[in-house]
C-alpha cells in the first residue's frame, strides 16, 4: 500500500514544489518543518508573504521594489544623479548595493532581451530609461550578466544611446578574489584582461 499524506500536507507539498529549485523531497522536508513550527511563527511567515505581495510596488522612476511610489534609492539626495546603472532585475541592484561602492542611481529593466523566449526590447523597461538619460545623465553603466541575453541587451542599449553624448560603460568582469587562473574559462580570462586597470 502506498502511503499518502493528509490532504492539507499534500496541498502544501504541491505548492512548495512550485518554488524554484524545490523538488518533491525538499518540499516534503519544508512542509514538515512548517508543521512542527509554532502557530505564531507560521502566522508571521504568512503575514510576510502577504506583505511582499500586497505592500510592495514598482518604483515609478527606476523600477526597483518599494513600499512607496518612489524607492529609497531614488529619493536619496546624496546619490550621484549624473550616473545610472542599468540592471536586469532587483536582485542585481541589491547585489551592487551590498558591495557598497556605487553611489549613483539605478534603472531596472525587468528582464533581458531573449529572442528564443519571445522577449524583445519593447517588453523591457527601456522607454523610461530614454527619458531619464535625456533629462541630464552623463554616464550610463550597463551591468547585465555576461550571458548571451545579457550581452544582447547591453549591445542594444549601447546602440540606442550612441550619439547621445552620454558616456556608456560596461562593468568589468574578471576573476573572483582567491580564484586560480588555471581553472578560469576563456571568456572570464579575456574579460579580466580587457577590464584591467592601472595600479
Amino acid at each position: 500500500m502506498i502511503y499518502s499524506f493528509a490532504k492539507p500536507v499534500e496541498n502544501l507539498i504541491r505548492e512548495l514544489m512550485k518554488l524554484p529549485s524545490v523538488g518533491p523531497k525538499s518540499a516534503q522536508r519544508l512542509a514538515f518543518h512548517f508543521i512542527e513550527r509554532d502557530k505564531t511563527e507560521i502566522e508571521t511567515l504568512c503575514r510576510a508573504l502577504r506583505d511582499v505581495k500586497y505592500k510592495l510596488r514598482v518604483c515609478s522612476v527606476c523600477g526597483n521594489l518599494s513600499e512607496e511610489e518612489v524607492c529609497p534609492v531614488c529619493r536619496d539626495s546624496s546619490r550621484d544623479r549624473s550616473m545610472i546603472c542599468v540592471v536586469s532585475d532587483v536582485g542585481d541592484l541589491t547585489a551592487i548595493e551590498k558591495a557598497g561602492t556605487y553611489k549613483g542611481l539605478y534603472h531596472v529593466l525587468g528582464g533581458l532581451i531573449s529572442p528564443m523566449d519571445g522577449i524583445g526590447p519593447e517588453d523591457l523597461n527601456i522607454d523610461s530609461l530614454k527619458n531619464r538619460v535625456l533629462a541630464g545623465t552623463s554616464e550610463l553603466i550597463i551591468a547585465t550578466n555576461p550571458t548571451v541575453n545579457g550581452e544582447t541587451t547591453a549591445l542594444y542599449i549601447a546602440r540606442a544611446f550612441s550619439g547621445s553624448g552620454v558616456k556608456i560603460t560596461r562593468i568589468a568582469y574578471g576573476l573572483p578574489v582567491g580564484y586560480s587562473l588555471e581553472y578560469a574559462d576563456e571568456i572570464t580570462l579575456s574579460r579580466a584582461i580587457a577590464g584591467r586597470r592601472e595600479i
